[in-house]
C-alpha cells in the first residue's frame, strides 16, 4: 500500500513542478523579450530510511530549457529599443559580476552612463559593460555596434563606442536561471560566455520582440494538469480508505 501513496504523492510533487513552470509562461504573456521553455525530465531519487536499499521514489528534474523561437515583434521607432534575429542573445550582466543572456532589447542609459535594459541589467559589450558618453546621441547598427554623436555637431560622423555582446545560441542550449536570465546548459560555462554558433548575429534597431508564450495553449494546459492533480488527490484519498478498511478487517473480534 505504501508503494501506491509514495507514487501518487512523486506524481503530485512532479505536477506542480511542472505547474509552476507553466504558471511563469503565462504570467510573462506580455513581456519584453520572455521566451517560453521545454523540456522536463523525470529521474529516480533514492529514499534513506529503515526498508529495502533498493527503494527508490520516481522524481522530477525540471530543467527550463529556453525555446528561443522567435516573439511578436512590435516597431517602436526609439533608436535605443533592438529586437535580436534569429537565435541570437545579448550578453548582461549578473548581480555576482557573472555574464548571463537575454532577449530583452528596450536599452536606455542611466544616471551614471552605462547602457543598461529596462530591467536594469548592465549590457555587456565585447570588452565588458558598456559606458556611453553623457549628453550624446546613441545609435545601435543591425550588427551591434553602438554609436555616439554630439547633438551639437549633426554634420559630424558618429563615433563606434562599443560592440554589444551577440552570440549565436542556435547550436548552445540555454536554461532559465532564478532571476530570469539565460546561461548555457553546460555545467562548464554557467555564468559565463560561450562559443557563438555558425549563423550570422544581428539586431533590428527600432524594434522590440514580444514574448513567444502562445497564451491559448499554456491555458489548455495548465487547465490538463489542475485534472491530472485532482485526480492523483482522489487516488491518495482511495488508498487511504483501502487502508483503513483492510485495517478494519484484520482487528480480532
Amino acid at each position: 500500500m505504501d508503494k501506491l501513496a509514495y507514487t501518487a504523492l512523486s506524481a503530485m510533487q512532479s505536477q506542480s513542478v511542472v505547474r509552476a513552470a507553466i504558471t511563469n509562461s503565462l504570467a510573462n504573456v506580455s513581456t519584453i523579450g520572455f521566451k517560453d521553455s521545454f523540456q522536463i525530465a523525470s529521474a529516480a531519487v533514492k529514499i534513506d530510511g529503515p526498508g529495502h536499499d533498493s527503494r527508490f521514489q520516481p522524481g522530477l528534474t525540471i530543467e527550463d530549457v529556453i525555446n528561443l523561437a522567435p516573439g511578436t515583434p512590435m516597431s517602436t521607432g526609439r533608436p535605443l529599443d533592438i529586437a535580436m534575429n534569429d537565435q541570437s542573445v545579448l550578453g548582461v550582466q549578473t548581480p555576482e559580476g557573472g555574464i548571463a543572456f537575454t532577449r530583452r532589447g528596450d536599452l536606455r542609459v542611466n544616471s551614471t552612463g552605462a547602457l543598461e535594459n529596462a530591467a536594469g541589467e548592465l549590457v555587456m559589450g565585447e570588452g565588458g559593460a558598456i559606458t556611453l558618453p553623457v549628453g550624446n546621441l546613441i545609435t545601435i547598427s543591425p550588427d551591434g555596434t553602438v554609436f555616439a554623436q554630439l547633438p551639437t555637431e549633426p554634420d559630424t560622423a558618429a563615433v563606434a563606442v562599443g560592440q554589444l555582446m551577440l552570440r549565436d545560441a542556435s547550436e548552445t542550449e540555454l536554461v532559465r536561471r532564478k532571476d530570469g536570465l539565460f546561461e548555457p546548459r553546460a555545467e562548464a560555462l554557467k555564468g559565463q560566455d560561450f562559443p557563438s554558433g555558425p549563423n550570422p548575429v544581428s539586431v533590428s534597431p527600432g524594434m522590440l520582440e514580444g514574448s513567444n508564450v502562445n497564451p491559448v495553449e499554456t491555458m489548455v494546459k495548465m487547465l490538463d494538469f489542475s485534472r491530472q492533480f485532482e485526480m492523483q488527490l482522489k487516488l491518495v484519498k482511495e488508498t487511504q480508505s483501502i487502508d483503513e478498511a483492510g485495517s478494519t478487517m484484520m482487528r480480532l473480534p
